[in-house]
């Protein structure tokens, strides 16, 4: 089936369809109807209320913040128009799934709920990566779809979906707007896509066949965008996109010139941190020193994920990826110097075609060297139409092999050694899963796991690290230190004047006793800096970035299941979870044990009353 457009004309609107933003209406929207039994028809002809708006959507995504963006302005427009949104899949009356193509398992995920949608009998879109990247996927067929570039006309596909219509928008066309409606998963947490697409060519990514190439926002629109979400209440602004570095080459600038126009307007408090997602080496290579100059700012977080797909040239030649070995050791190694706390994460693909035994050894060696806090491991997936599916394919034994003993090397590091007893600000916006711990994180992204009222969300706090585990870390808020609106009066000049004063002396760098690096940090904690820094207890793991094209798992936060982590605090520290602690659980928890009681009560005394009526109606009618 040919994909189905605007059918305004070939000028449409000044030649370029609809808008970013405008609703077009229903008639514009080309939609094929579904052929349906004789039984079917007859039911649908029963009396039956479909007022467009009132129906319940349930949105489910795949993939990178990238995706979660996507999905956030999709949900806004359907909000807006007024159908609610649910993450409850069984209630609702459509079911919407964007869809991410990185790797085999997402998309055999989105295949499995695909499935469950049909033998649930509910109407579906799907929309995302894998219709724009593989439209004639079998699994797609007779459902409604929609692009990467078309969310701003999901409310028409949704109500001709709901009719019984399928419809299918995938031609490419202008950005969408950065103006439309959001409803974010976080409302503390802004997700801003800078650009879409890439300038890379892999040889094993897909999603560049569905975002296709760069395509930059302007850097007033993206400062505007920063404008109104500050105003709202955001506390954190992820820069999002297939490669962040990348940047404005197709625009005529950069990204420093992006990052310096965002930090200008946060505010000087330090209530809205800003965090720059992934970048791939060759794209920041040129501005290494700007963007050092950034990440030392008060309101950016000191992380960046930076992916090196493998230790060995040979094989990011064959990969297509652009840089070598050495480069990305540049990039890591000048970051790290002039950055104080640097945190960066890293991405490994094990058992790419062609890669040796040699190959994969000299990506172990490059892990063991630099002892990164985030390591993303992950096994080659062949997708279908990129060069990499047709080249010869390491036997999957050996993938997985190489696989287990990468991970078995990353997980006997120990990144957050000495980080007990020390006081850390961070900047607190959600709440675990197991709904007791707040999350928040320090200036370098590191998690830290603290028992606070839900009141200090969308709040900073200086904290005491209490125990470390191996994945997270525990702290205990110092009373009284909430800093998101009370601490640093000035105004911004003064906090911009304040910080171009500390620039330099935040930078300098010395030799310690050992001839390494030790960069004095703003703690005046010593961060010790090239290929070793790890082993300083600063170098904590830290959340990842944004997906890289190539690999993206979904990088949101952390949020690990803190049973586990709490078992391996002990087991790590020797010590058991502190006893105050699991009296501010059982405190947490008692409204909910509460609410139980009462619906208990509610329920017999329902019960009792039922009884009593049963009974007096018995007696009644055996009087006569």
């Amino acid at each position: 089936m040919e994909d189905i457009e605007d059918v305004l004309g070939p000028a449409g609107f000044s030649g370029g369809g609809a808008p970013p933003g405008l609703r077009l209406p229903l008639s514009t929207v080309a939609v094929k109807p579904k052929r349906r039994s004789s039984r079917l028809a007859q039911t649908q002809q029963q009396p039956e209320a479909r007022i467009p708006g009132t129906q319940t959507i349930y949105v489910k995504t795949f993939g990178c913040s990238h995706n979660q963006s996507d999905s956030e302005y999709m949900s806004g427009q359907l909000s807006a128009f007024g159908y609610a949104i649910t993450e409850e899949p069984e209630g609702a009356d459509l079911w919407l799934i964007n869809t991410c193509t990185v790797k085999n398992p997402s998309q055999s995920a989105m295949t499995t709920l695909i499935s469950k949608c049909k033998n649930a009998n509910k109407p579906l879109v799907v929309a995302g990566c894998v219709p724009q990247g593989s439209r004639d996927l079998k699994e797609l067929e007779g459902i409604s779809i929609i692009g990467v570039q078309q969310i701003d006309r999901v409310v028409e596909v949704v109500e001709e979906t709901l009719k019984g219509h399928e419809v299918r928008l995938l031609s490419r066309k202008t950005l969408p707007s950065l103006d439309l409606p959001k409803v974010r998963k976080n409302k503390f947490i802004e997700i801003l896509p800078i650009n879409v697409g890439c300038l890379g060519a892999c040889t094993y990514c897909k999603t560049k066949h569905a975002r296709g190439h760069l395509g930059s926002y302007s850097i007033d629109g993206l400062v505007d965008r920063v404008k109104i979400v500050v105003s709202e209440g955001v506390r954190e602004i992820w820069l999002s996109s297939e490669d962040t570095g990348a940047y404005g080459r197709d625009i005529g600038t950069n990204l420093p010139n992006l990052l310096s126009a965002i930090v200008a307007e946060l505010p000087a408090d330090r209530s809205t941190m800003l965090r720059i997602g992934m970048t791939n080496p060759p794209f920041i290579l040129e501005h290494l020193n700007e963007i050092a100059s950034v990440l030392r700012h008060p309101c950016v977080y000191t992380f960046l994920h930076v992916p090196v797909q493998s230790g060995s040239d040979a094989v990011l030649k064959a990969m297509n990826r652009e840089y070598t070995v050495s480069e990305f050791r540049m990039v890591v190694d000048t970051l790290c110097e002039l950055v104080p706390g640097m945190q960066i994460a890293t991405d490994i693909i094990c058992g790419f075609p062609g890669e040796t035994d040699e190959d994969f050894a000299q990506t172990v060696k490059l892990i063991k060297e630099y002892k990164l806090p985030q390591v993303h491991i992950s096994q080659f997936y062949p997708r279908p139409g990129t060069p990499a599916a047709r080249m010869k394919k390491v036997p999957s034994i050996e993938v997985k092999k190489r696989s287990r003993e990468l991970t078995s090397v990353f997980e006997a590091f120990s990144p957050y050694q000495g980080l007990e007893g020390k006081v850390e600000r961070i900047w607190i916006t959600e709440i675990a899963t197991d709904g007791v711990h707040l999350v928040g994180h320090t200036k370098g992204y590191i998690q830290v796991l603290v028992i606070a009222p839900d009141s200090m969300l969308g709040t900073s706090a200086n904290v005491k690290i209490t125990s470390v585990g191996r994945w997270s870390v525990f702290g205990e808020v110092i009373e009284g230190s909430i800093a998101a609106k009370e601490v640093l009066k000035q105004n911004p000049a003064e906090a911009q004047e304040e910080y171009r004063e500390n620039h330099a002396e935040e930078a300098t760098c010395s030799t310690n006793s050992c001839g390494s690096c030790a960069c004095s940090g703003a703690e005046n904690v010593a961060q010790q800096c090239g290929p070793h820094r790890s082993e300083d207890p600063s170098d904590a793991p830290t959340d990842c970035g944004d997906a890289t094209c190539e690999e993206a798992a979904q990088y949101t936060l952390v949020r690990r299941n803190v049973e586990r982590t709490m078992k391996t605090r002990e087991s790590d520290t020797g010590k058991p979870v502190v006893k105050d602690q699991q009296v501010n659980l059982a405190n947490r928890r008692v409204i909910n044990i509460d609410r139980i009681l009462w619906v208990g009560l509610a329920v017999s005394f329902a019960t009792t009353l039922a009884l009593f009526v049963l009974l007096s109606y018995k007696i009644f009618w055996s009087s006569y």
